[in-house]
């Protein structure tokens, strides 16, 4: 089988990859942080590029939202263009009042009652850590640049939360008080990354707090937080 979604040669895709789920977001890094970027993918404007980041060659390449289409995406990454590291940078809203709109979070691994892991491979498992050796260099990096960040689990929904009460999902979660933040993609990633025997992180920006809904971030903060987030990633991931 010949992939289907990303579809450029190998040797177009760096074996690390940043993957924001916006695509737009995809072509703004390509354009301010990496040199001599190229697109090399457009499937369903899905974009793609590669460049050099330090003289060291990363790809960044949207993964569109939800748990389905980060699986695709990620899939594709590892098993096809023989991609080692991942990690994947986006939005996220709070579930614990420690957590502020703004901070930027690093997961500890996913909790998840999606199907998506007993369909792919029959796999039970709620939760699912992230690589501990790239968190390791991303909070070591973090400490190294002077970049604030929150270390803890995620819990990964099916649902935006934003639109409705999702409470009632952690019934089952043994951990649901540790849970800090909560996202759209980041089990499906994990888990196709411990499918293919490969690395996967998550770093989270905290665009909304239920326990201060009356904050927003502005576009001004917003735009510096993702930057020093986007920074962090770019700067782990070549170590």
């Amino acid at each position: 089988m010949e992939p289907v979604h990303i579809v450029t040669d190998k040797a177009n895709i760096a074996p690390i990859v940043l993957l924001p789920g916006d695509p737009l977001r995809a072509k703004y890094i390509a354009e301010n942080f990496l040199e001599d970027a190229v697109l090399v993918n457009t499937i369903r404007n899905m974009y793609a590029y590669t460049g050099t980041y330090k003289g060291v060659r990363v790809t960044v390449c949207g993964s569109g939202m939800g748990i389905p289409s980060v699986g695709i995406y990620a899939y594709e990454l590892y098993h096809f263009y023989d991609v080692q590291k991942i990690i994947r940078i986006g939005t996220s809203g709070a579930l614990s009042p420690n957590v502020n709109v703004g901070d930027i979070v690093l997961s500890a691994g996913c909790y998840s009652i999606s199907t998506f892991a007993f369909t792919w491979s029959k796999s039970k498992d709620r939760f699912i850590e992230s690589s501990s050796t790239l968190n390791n260099t991303i909070s070591n990096t973090a400490k190294e640049l002077n970049i604030p960040i929150q270390y803890g689990k995620t819990f990964t929904s099916d649902v935006f939360d934003v639109y409705t009460n999702i409470d009632h999902v952690f019934g089952g979660c043994e951990f649901k008080d540790e849970l800090l933040t909560c996202e759209m993609e980041g089990f499906g990633l994990m888990h196709v990354a411990r499918v293919e025997n490969k690395e996967a992180g998550l770093l989270m920006t905290v665009s909304d707090s239920k326990f201060t809904p009356d904050v927003i971030i502005s576009p001004e903060d917003r735009q510096t937080k993702l930057n020093d987030m986007i920074r962090l990633a770019l700067e782990s991931i070549i170590k």
